[in-house]
């Protein structure tokens, strides 16, 4: 008896982003449910594992720090991929395109001249101490005023159906080489609903990577050489930084492969010296330069701050960007949007309480059991609290941190995230799912037409960090008319 099928899938009370409350397909799916249900169990799981084998061949792996068991792990997958129809993909990329030309109008004023502080819009106390405002970079000019050229926005779609911007990433955001991996994988498992259902391409991201680079190379510079600077073979993220170099072309180099001479950044080469007109550094903050961040850092290029100032290299993204993603300034782009565009938002934030402010802090204190707290500058799942599945012990804990430091709380109610039918055993159950769309700024703004879906791998969990047990789906956004489709013979 087939038992790998939707027929017999419940939803339950969650919003499921393939099978509607009926049992029917969503649109965009239809292909895919009908190839799914013509398959055989036997045939289906004979699909999982040849994807599996196929990205442990490829060596698709990321580490998770104070993890003893081994340096390195593979991603888990699910081949049941996440549909995004068109005209949700439209609002998505409308709002995050918005959102990015926000933030960097943000990062701009705040290292400049600071009207939205001085308008009363965000309160200088939350400004004062934000731990990753960098004071190195006050009256900075990046080339083109690009101060984040690459982001991953992390967005939820609630049970309500709306979809909602969880927080933001304009640090060093990972994950879309599982993205480009992901999509690999899948169009050789299943060529023909991939073909039938007009899925858009995504095979373009690391060419756009590049183009979005050279086009904020510093100026006169006729022939730009782009790097990608790593910290090494420990960071958990240096699969994707080896992958990206190799697809773009460039040489990826660590601090020591990069030397500072007359403010200039130059790569050694087995010819000579280089010199280096764009890095998209993969490096912390603290660790790119130990003359200006952290002394102690041995991972970094000395000098290299310097060359940034004097306009001789540019840094992508710039360095102090990282205060644009700390969890109580997001909580602000909203007025944002309004205050720098003059426009109201069109992807909502979730709502969020900010610890700092008294009467927020007083309703987080008497309801940690209901919410989700969460550390202004932490990420990948650590320092959280989710109420509901806490202990009492734990919500204590956290009630003494929130007293001890408010300003690096905030917190949002639970929500019920959408599912996606994900394989357990001998059959389908739903689990819950956010989306990580790839957004590029250079002379213009680009949005990747999918992104990195994750997913909680756990029943009933809302986590889906990889660092905490989540894995990763393919996700399929539908082309709308007269919209470029990918290539079911390509390679991605």
């Amino acid at each position: 008896m087939k038992t790998l099928s939707f027929n017999n899938y419940e939803t339950e009370e969650f919003f499921d982003e393939l099978i509607t409350e009926a049992g029917e397909s969503r649109d965009g799916a239809e292909r895919l449910v009908q190839r799914i249900n013509s398959l055989s169990d036997e045939e289906l799981m004979a699909r999982q594992r040849e994807i599996e084998a196929a990205l442990l061949r490829m060596g698709i792996t990321f580490t998770v720090y104070g993890d003893n068991a081994g340096t390195e792990k593979i991603f888990p997958f699910d081949l049941i991929p996440r549909i995004v129809m068109a005209s949700d993909w439209q609002h998505i990329e409308a709002g995050l395109k918005q959102r990015i030309a926000t933030l960097n109008k943000f990062l701009n004023d705040i290292y400049h001249d600071q009207e939205i502080v001085k308008e009363g819009i965000l309160p200088r106390e939350m400004l004062d101490k934000a731990k990753s405002f960098r004071p190195q970079c006050v009256g900075l000019n990046p080339p083109g005023g690009v101060w984040c050229h690459i982001t991953g926005t992390d967005l939820v779609r609630h049970s309500d159906g709306a979809i909602y911007v969880l927080e933001d990433n304009l640090r060093c955001p990972s994950g879309v080489s599982y993205v480009l991996q992901n999509r690999l994988v899948m169009k050789r498992s299943f060529p023909n609903a991939f073909a039938d259902s007009r899925v858009r391409p995504v095979v373009n991201y690391p060419n756009q990577l590049l183009e979005t680079m050279l086009s904020v190379a510093p100026q006169g510079v006729e022939e730009p050489t782009v790097v990608v600077l790593t910290p090494g073979i420990y960071n958990s993220a240096y699969y994707e930084h080896s992958f990206l170099a190799q697809q773009m072309g460039v040489e990826l180099v660590q601090g020591d492969d990069l030397v500072v001479q007359d403010d200039r950044v130059y790569m050694f080469t087995t010819d000579g010296l280089a010199q280096v007109d764009v890095i998209y550094r993969r490096i912390d903050d603290d660790f790119m330069d130990p003359q200006s961040f952290r002394k102690d850092s041995m991972l970094g290029v000395p000098g290299l701050m310097q060359a940034y100032r004097k306009g001789n290299v540019t840094l992508c993204n710039a360095p102090g960007t990282g205060v644009a993603d700390d969890k109580v300034i997001y909580a602000y782009v909203p007025e944002m949007i309004r205050y720098y565009l003059g426009e109201e938002p069109i992807l909502p934030n979730v709502p969020t309480y900010v610890c700092q402010r008294e009467e927020d802090r007083k309703y987080v204190l008497a309801h940690l059991d209901e919410l989700v707290v969460k550390a202004a500058n932490e990420a990948g799942g650590y320092g959280m609290l989710i109420g509901p599945h806490s202990t009492k012990a734990q919500q204590q804990e956290f009630a003494e941190l929130i007293k001890a430091d408010p300003r690096n709380y905030i917190a949002q109610p639970t929500l019920a995230l959408s599912r996606v039918p994900t394989i357990v055993g001998d059959h389908f159950e739903g689990r819950h799912v956010d989306l990580r769309p790839y957004i590029l700024c250079g002379k213009s703004i680009w949005v990747l037409p999918g992104g990195l879906t994750r997913v909680a791998l756990k029943k009933g969990s809302l986590v889906v960090n990889s660092s905490q047990g989540g894995g990763s789906k393919d996700t399929w956004v539908i082309a709308g008319h007269h919209v470029e489709v990918a290539d079911p013979e390509g390679s991605l």
